[in-house]
């Protein structure tokens, strides 16, 4: 007798009526938790959907055009915390204090979403424009901030950029150890966090407000 054909493969989330955008981003952003950025296809994504192809491109012409949306979004959702961060923290160091958990804390929450935006996936400087948008209004929100300690006198003088690259530098590479898995115990990541920006801290911090904080 001839072998039986192997039955079909079932959506692992059938869509059924609603945002289809929505509902590609997510799944996205579940594939890439599960198997990596590279798994992503929109055929696949659209199986698992139960979607036809003609539904996926009038929302995403190719797999880079579907990163590129997560990224836009992880980069706003980065944004809008950093700034809250700030602003309820009353927008002096404690509130810049805060802003590098709130950092940290993003990317452990979203690692789909923060490994799409840092890594060599997407353009962020200029291909699309709402992309650039949110990336250089996230990275803003730390300019920002740092502006606004050193006319208050908090932070030293130095080049506003570097200085900003600086601390970036610092909580990025917490958040990278941190999403692959190098720092286990959830403890050890606002522990190394806190320390992190303690001392990086009071390395741009005036003599006066290093004093003030002993």
């Amino acid at each position: 007798m001839p072998s039986k054909p192997p039955p079909a493969r079932k959506p692992r989330r059938r869509y059924h009526h609603g945002n289809l955008r929505r509902a590609l981003l997510d799944e996205a952003v579940a594939t890439i938790r599960a198997d990596g950025v590279d798994a992503v296809t929109l055929r696949e994504i659209g199986a698992r959907l139960g979607v036809s192809r003609t539904a996926l491109y009038r929302h995403f012409a190719d797999k880079r055009a579907l990163l590129t949306a997560v990224a836009t979004e992880g980069f706003r959702t980065l944004r809008q915390q950093l700034v809250t961060a700030w602003e309820q923290g009353g927008r002096g160091p404690e509130a810049f204090h805060s802003m590098g958990l709130a950092y940290v804390r993003f990317a452990v929450a979203n690692p789909s979403h923060y490994r799409v935006m840092f890594g060599d996936f997407v353009d962020s400087k200029g291909c699309d424009p709402e992309l650039a948008a949110e990336a250089a209004g996230a990275f803003q929100a730390l300019v920002d901030a740092l502006a606004a300690l050193q006319r208050a006198k908090v932070m030293r003088g130095d080049d506003t950029l570097t200085m900003a690259r600086f601390v970036w530098a610092v909580v990025h590479g917490v958040a990278m150890l941190a999403i692959d898995g190098q720092l286990r115990d959830p403890h050890s990541v606002d522990a190394l966090m806190q320390y992190a920006l303690e001392r990086s801290g009071s390395g741009i911090r005036t003599d006066a407000a290093v004093g003030g904080r002993r």
